[in-house]
């Protein structure tokens, strides 16, 4: 049965009835969802070499699927050494190591872009590849520069080591290290200029079990030396705390919150618990608003009777008034001091 149906698949493929039937065939397809179609396509193409072909010719056409982007390579490594360690996957159609154009140095990383879409699949089933002693990973490049590094667990994967020897290399470092697990990604970091170990280096497991592992083993020598090894974050964490400069630390001064400090201008922010503007209440309906109080009524002017002053001579008067007269009448003793030299007259009634 299978046969008669694939030999009148022959027979209406080569009668060309396929171009008039391939609308319907659309109307067909459109519905189906994506991973039934996937599964169509690869059934009919692993029947039909045709059809394989053309599948293969489609995904290849987008050099996006081919690409690959390389870090983690040593700095000696050269264009060549990198295409010879991808060729085994497949034929390569462009591989090349990244410079910098200022000091024409290596930047650590490079592409290759494989001719067809399934040889960069199979670069990607084994990411890590040993090259001049560096291991270094790969990914596809439309995923950006960090590739794997977007894992969320990639925190509590990468393990930082230190107080390595200077004789140590990346291979001695992975092959020690692979004690707990398997490895993604490590190597020893090395100075750009001298090429020289810098004393320190990196592990990237493939689990968090392998990781804590290595963290947690109580015996870590490596060519006689007890090497550090912790998470990576939390030495960069420290790393960068320790760089800063005193003069930006920050420090918590107490101060009054909502009042300026002398000397120095407000800053324009309303204090703690305080809004501006205020809002004024509204006056409650059962009280009538205030209103500007009535000018005070003009009053009349009052005439007053002239009064006449008697001058008395300069001088005290010789014999005073009212002395040695009767007890039961009122003393009225009037004097009357003159100041000759201001020019002033005072009396008073006692």
């Amino acid at each position: 049965m299978e046969d008669i149906k694939k030999r009148k698949l022959g027979e209406a493929v080569g009668n060309g009835e396929t171009s008039s039937s391939e609308e319907e065939l659309r109307l067909l397809l459109d519905p189906l969802p994506k991973p039934q179609l996937v599964h169509l396509l690869s059934k009919l193409g692993s029947q039909y070499p045709s059809i394989a072909e053309e599948i293969r010719s489609i995904a290849s056409a987008d050099p996006v699927h081919r690409k690959l982007f390389v870090r983690g390579l040593a700095w000696n490594t050269s264009s060549e050494t990198l295409c010879a360690a991808f060729l085994g996957h497949g034929e390569i159609e462009e591989g090349a190591v990244i410079y910098d154009k200022a000091t024409g140095k290596s930047r650590g990383y490079g592409f290759i872009t494989y001719k067809h879409m399934e040889s960069a699949h199979c670069a990607l089933k084994a990411p890590s590849k040993m090259i001049d002693g560096r291991l270094a990973v790969c990914n596809l490049a439309c995923e950006g520069l960090s590739g794997a590094s977007t894992t969320p667990d990639l925190a509590q994967r990468k393990l930082y080591i230190g107080g390595l020897s200077p004789i140590i290399t990346s291979e001695e470092l992975l092959k020690y290290f692979q004690k707990h697990g398997d490895i993604e990604e490590g190597s020893v970091a090395y100075d750009k200029d001298t090429n020289e170990s810098r004393g320190f280096g990196f592990v990237t497991y493939k689990t968090v079990e392998a990781a804590k592992k290595a963290i947690d083993d109580p015996n870590k020598i490596l060519a006689g030396r007890n090497v550090i090894v912790k998470l990576a974050d939390s030495h960069k964490g420290k790393s960068l705390q320790s760089q800063l400069p005193t003069a930006v630390v920050p420090m918590a001064l107490p101060m009054a919150a909502g009042y300026p400090q002398p000397g120095n201008p407000h800053a324009g922010s309303a204090p703690v618990a305080y809004t501006y503007p205020q809002t004024v209440a509204s006056y409650p309906p059962s009280f009538p608003s205030p209103t500007a109080p009535a000018p005070y009524q003009t009053q009349p002017q009052i005439s007053y009777a002239p009064v006449t002053l008697k001058k008395e001579p300069l001088g005290l008067p010789s014999t005073p008034m009212g002395i040695g007269g009767s007890s039961s009448s009122f003393v009225r003793l009037e004097i009357v001091w003159c100041e000759q030299v201001m020019g002033m007259r005072r009396w008073h009634d006692i």
